[in-house]
């Protein structure tokens, strides 16, 4: 229950509606009820004698458009509430999940993501839009339904409404296996979207490897687990209007056999009868309506428990108490001691990294694969917090800074080209979204992009598909450095951003960089090494510690240096027996310029 106070917690806001719905519900009730209450005048004065016809004919029609519209505006009012509580719940999970840090990402598949941002929350949206609505209005139609069989004979009603606990414990219990089978639908279900997404996302390999039917295996049994878990569901539910019919009927062979007897011995009408039945078996549908409510909700507790959970999961970089903005980037970036490890069990990735790296300057980080080299520079925008020692920005350590100053003054260049189903223009103007025309052509220009986009069929406004799939490589990665180029950060990262490219366009990628790179604070990873030769410095990576740092000539001219041996290998081909397996002795690297 914890789920659904908590689920009710988002109608709070909306409350208005809700109550301006309250009165809507009364005048269905009071319409459905005074219906029944008609009857008796009709059997016992209008048939027999026709008295007061008119009057009941106008009473019957007022009636219905009393009933009509106060269901309309019902409906209309809670379905309203209803959706503005899904979209503060939906638009509040993405925020949420998009805050989240690097690690959250790698340990959860975008697919189970997508799956608690659609499927679980469209679970909720026709419970919070239409269940709850019908809660409150069945319910209200139930006690007037209860106040006329009272009005009528309130011995007989008494003996009939006892009999309703008998009910409560079935569709309790049964309420209960609804939940838990919910739950298990949502997760085949999430299960569902994460090899769909996987497939469609990878498509190119699935056709190349012809494993079309070994993906479709897997989403058939993916598929055939949800049906069977829906029908266990489907089952539950169905098992709740056969009960309440069995229970009906008792009471309705326990009324006839009644009214019989009273009518028999005049001391009941007719007319009392016959509205007395009717209203007993109006009462029928708002509890049928009611048992479905009940397992809806139960459906939605077990959603609802599986969004906060989400909801609840903090793995997001916070701004410190009192962080304040960062002012200008006009000194030195230090590494002081710099350790980090994504688990507190499991190994340290860094380990005691200090170098300087002053205002203007290009550091280089090279080292083998898993030295930790992407972890280092992921610090720096703090998608990941030190978990030793500090990062400082002209003095003041980063944690100490507002998130959103510190990011706005980092612009960041990959390998894996990150850009989105949108017009060329807005991929450029993405960091700068009121950014001129003028303004973007001129970036793309010095990014040499300008040359391939005007010969498109619509120029700045071509559409480029999901992740830029409708252009090359390097015309991927030539926008990457427009948008940066645009952003014009003080402070710039660049991880692997040539290394996958060929050769026509790794020049002119390299010459787009150089001027990205002017009079800015920047760190370069490459594999490349002959990338990285006009680096001011050059920080040597190995198991998370600075093994050597200088400039490249310099480290070329150490005798048996780890940064010679990486050089060597990947620019002369040297023979790869050639190891780097013992690192020479450390070099802090503070006073390094």
């Amino acid at each position: 229950m914890t789920a659904l106070r908590r689920l009710l917690g988002y109608a709070a806001p909306h409350k208005a509606l809700i109550l301006f719905a309250l009165p809507a519900m009364l005048c269905y009730a009071v319409g459905a009820a005074g219906l029944v209450v008609l009857i008796e005048p009709i059997f016992d004065g209008v048939l027999p004698n026709r008295e007061r016809v008119g009057l009941i004919c106008g009473a019957i029609l007022g009636l219905y458009v009393l009933k009509g519209a106060g269901g309309y505006v019902s409906t209309y009012l809670m379905a309203d509430a209803g959706q503005r509580v899904v979209h503060d719940l939906r638009t509040e999970l993405f925020g949420h999940i998009l805050g989240q840090s690097t690690v959250f990402f790698g340990q959860r598949a975008t697919g189970r993501l997508l799956s608690r941002i659609t499927n679980d929350v469209n679970r909720l949206q026709q419970v919070v839009s239409e269940t709850f609505g019908d809660l409150l209005q069945e319910s209200l139609a139930l006690l007037f339904f209860a106040a006329v069989l009272v009005y009528q004979d309130a011995r007989l009603a008494l003996v009939c409404i006892t009999g309703a606990p008998l009910v409560v414990y079935p569709l309790v219990r049964l309420g209960q296996r609804v939940r838990r089978t919910t739950r298990r639908s949502q997760e085949e279900l999430e299960q569902l979207s994460h090899l769909t997404v996987e497939a469609f996302t990878g498509h190119r390999i699935v056709q190349a490897f012809q494993a079309e039917a070994v993906e479709q295996r897997k989403f058939n049994q993916a598929s055939q687990r949800l049906y069977r878990t829906n029908m266990k569901v489907t089952s539950t539910v169905a098992t709740l209007p056969p009960l309440m019919e069995l229970v009906g009927g008792f009471g309705v062979v326990g009324v006839l056999l009644y009214g019989s007897r009273e009518i028999a011995e005049a001391e009941m009408t007719i007319g009392e009868f016959v509205a007395f039945m009717t209203a007993l078996l109006m009462m029928y549908g708002p509890v049928k309506k009611l048992s479905r409510v009940n397992a809806s909700i139960q459906g939605a507790i077990a959603a609802a428990e599986r969004i906060f959970q989400t909801l609840d999961t903090h793995t997001e970089t916070q701004n410190r108490p009192g962080a304040q903005p960062l002012v200008a980037v006009d000194s030195a970036i230090e590494f002081r001691d710099v350790e980090f490890q994504y688990h507190d069990d499991t190994e340290r990735v860094l380990r005691g990294v200090s170098f300087r790296v002053e205002a203007g300057q290009m550091v280089a980080v090279v080292g083998l694969s898993g030295a930790g080299k992407t972890t280092l520079v992921n610090l720096v925008p703090r998608f990941h917090d030190v978990t030793g020692g500090a990062i400082c920005i002209s003095g003041v350590d980063i944690r100490d800074v507002a998130l959103s100053s510190l990011r706005q003054a980092i612009g960041i260049v990959t390998q894996d080209t990150i850009l989105f189903d949108a017009t060329i223009s807005e991929n450029i103007a993405y960091a700068a979204p009121g950014a001129s025309r003028a303004a973007i052509e001129s970036v793309a220009r010095a990014a040499h992009a300008h040359e391939f986009i005007i010969d498109l069929p619509d120029g700045y406004d071509t559409m480029i598909g999901e992740r830029g799939q409708r252009l090359s490589g390097g015309q991927r990665q030539r926008l990457t450095i427009a948008r940066a180029l645009l952003k014009n950060p003080p402070i710039l990262i660049l991880d692997e951003a040539t290394s996958a490219l060929d050769a026509e366009s790794e020049l002119l990628v390299q010459d787009a960089l150089e001027k990205l790179l002017l009079n800015r604070t920047a760190f370069v990873i490459a594999h490349r090494l002959s990338t990285i030769r006009r680096a001011d410095a050059i920080i040597v990576l190995q198991d998370g510690r600075v093994v050597e740092s200088g400039r490249h000539a310099d480290l070329l001219a150490t005798q048996d240096s780890v940064y010679a041996r990486l050089y060597a290998t990947q620019v002369f081909g040297t023979d790869p027996a050639v190891t780097v397996d013992a690192p020479p002795s450390p070099v802090h690297a503070d006073t390094m310029s």
